[in-house]
């Protein structure tokens, strides 16, 4: 099971979306390049102490990790492995929607720049390994066809 190349990718894909749970996707400047508020994909936190809730990116980021963890474990049925991949994959998309929709609005509400955090770039990082991940288990059902085919 994990000596699989493919359980390694959803094993690095699920640390880096766990990472990207507990880190802050950007910071919110005030005119005076002073940090106003901190965004976390639970939330901003202001620096009054206000929170506005963004539990959607939380909930997507969650959802991505537990399928991308479930998926190690579908090793016997692959075309399912690829499907839940491929709805990772979708699911990341709409991870990047959803921070659009998020900073969008918060960003109209704050009258403050906005400077992005390093951690915005581990769910992309997780959609390339989704990729990866795709290609080995097609490789496998590929080879497991053509040795069907030769009995």
């Amino acid at each position: 099971m994990i000596q699989r190349i493919q359980s390694v990718y959803l094993l690095l894909v699920t640390g880096l979306l766990i990472t990207a749970l507990c880190l802050p996707v950007g910071n919110f400047l005030s005119s005076d390049s002073v940090t106003a508020a901190v965004f976390k994909p639970i939330g901003v936190t202001m620096p009054d102490g206000a929170f506005h809730s963004t539990w959607a990116l939380f909930c997507l980021l969650l959802l991505s990790v537990i399928i991308a963890f479930a998926t190690i474990f579908l090793f016997r049925n692959r075309m399912l492995q690829i499907r839940m991949t491929i709805f990772n994959s979708i699911l990341l998309i709409g991870y990047y929607i959803a921070f659009i929709v998020f900073l969008w609005m918060l960003k109209g509400s704050l009258n403050t720049t906005f400077r992005l955090g390093w951690a915005l770039c581990l769910p992309a990082i997780s959609l390339i390994l989704n990729y990866l991940t795709f290609r080995a288990i097609y490789r496998d059902e590929v080879m497991v066809r053509a040795a069907d085919r030769l009995r």
